[in-house]
């Protein structure tokens, strides 16, 4: 105990936010199940295509070059990451993350209103920008059981172009797929 607060002062008077705060646990879903088949079953309705197998995409590193990394609302992307440095995002994301972490930029359309989910396999964080400014998300969860899916965002969306943000994740590779709720 003595040791880990001497860790914690050493840390703050050194200017390292990161243990000033526990790293939070592993959400239940993100967690390998004992119970849960060595390949997920395949999902239906709007998470159909997570079980198809996934589009490869790089991330684009800025908002000008998003359109080089397009999705298609429905299919789940194998999507490569570029380092938090490298990109220039659109709009400052709530957690830009660090020198070590992942992120990048996607474009797609919404071609009917209303909204959209944006699930990933892992823990980064997404913002949607629909003309020029932040869409609020309405809501949060994790995928189904033994799905893969580990994080679900949703977005009231308009019609038209948008843009995704991809920021603060640890890895460099992660599943993505748009859909729309039911």
């Amino acid at each position: 105990m003595i040791r880990l607060a001497t860790m914690f002062l050493f840390a703050l008077a050194a200017g390292t936010p990161a243990l000033a705060e526990p790293a939070a646990p592993a959400s239940p879903s993100m967690q390998p199940d004992a119970a849960c088949p060595a390949s997920p079953a395949a999902l239906s309705g709007e998470f159909a295509g997570w079980s198809r197998k996934h589009a490869p995409v790089t991330a684009a590193v800025s908002r000008a070059a998003a359109d080089t990394a397009s999705l298609v609302p429905g299919t789940a992307y194998a999507a490569t990451l570029r380092r938090t440095p490298a990109v220039t995002y659109a709009l400052r994301p709530a957690r830009p993350g660090g020198s070590v972490s992942f992120g990048g930029l996607f474009a797609f359309t919404v071609a009917e209103p209303g909204t959209y989910r944006v699930a990933q396999d892992g823990r980064a964080w997404v913002d949607v920008i629909e003309d020029g400014a932040f869409v609020a998300s309405s809501a949060h969860g994790h995928g189904p059981e033994c799905s893969g899916i580990a994080k679900i965002v949703d977005y009231d969306l308009r019609s038209g172009p948008h843009l995704l943000q991809v920021s603060a994740a640890g890895e460099r590779e992660m599943t993505l797929l748009i859909s729309r709720a039911p």
